[in-house]
């Protein structure tokens, strides 16, 4: 079965209060963005790669890829407002036979083992969606009301999430709003039930300055 992925890597730099777009920052020597869609080439060479840029990032990811040499063939395509409509616009360039992953640009401690049971997940009941377990104690809240609920019961969901590639399609014919939290939210208001996978704990999604320093030091660990 063909495999495809779409990452999305629309950020600015912003929260990290940096000029920089997060993507695009050094990752132990190694660009994030890079670091993503290489995860994916070594799971399957033959990946058809779709990227997800903010068209004004399109020249930037140009001169970064001669800068380091970096070859993975890959297709870009212009992000959109919201998330929605990037993943929509790279889902244009998706077949409708085989299976899509769509994965945050961001998360490049994404394991092989991840990514192999998503797509075999996803290939057999039709998408696959990875979770990691809570570890610390939560509590419900609203307003000034709050109280303890059991962790067993709520997971941390993560990136990537594989769908057969008809059924995210047509998912994402379905007009915006903001439930749509997710790729599988959009999969799950066609009455199709999501699938969970275990994925990895070191699958962080980097959004700030903190978040560097601890992959940093996940990426030391894990390769060292």
């Amino acid at each position: 079965m063909r495999h495809y992925v779409v990452i999305v890597a629309g950020g600015s730099g912003q929260r990290m209060k940096s000029s920089v777009p997060k993507q695009f920052l050094l990752l132990n020597n190694e660009l994030i963005l890079m670091k993503s869609i290489n995860s994916f080439y070594t799971f399957d060479k033959s990946i058809k790669i779709v990227v997800a840029l903010p068209e004004g990032q399109f020249s930037t990811w140009k001169d970064l890829c001669l800068k380091h040499n970096f070859n993975i063939k890959h297709t870009i395509v212009a992000g959109g407002q919201t998330r929605y409509h990037s993943v929509k616009n790279a889902l244009a360039k998706v077949n409708t036979e085989g299976v899509v992953a769509i994965h945050d640009g961001v998360r490049p401690l994404v394991s092989q083992n991840t990514i192999k049971q998503v797509f075999k997940k996803a290939s057999i009941s039709g998408n696959a969606v990875p979770y990691i377990d809570h570890v610390d104690s939560i509590r419900y809240v609203d307003s000034d009301v709050n109280h303890p609920v059991d962790r067993n019961k709520y997971k941390l969901i993560q990136t990537p999430q594989a769908f057969d590639c008809n059924i995210i399609k047509k998912a994402y014919k379905q007009a915006w709003n903001e439930s749509f939290t997710d790729d599988a939210s959009l999969v799950e208001k066609l009455g199709i039930k999501i699938n969970l996978v275990s994925g990895n704990r070191e699958n962080i999604k980097i959004t700030s300055k903190l978040d560097l320093k601890i992959a940093e030091s996940l990426s030391n660990y894990l390769f060292e």
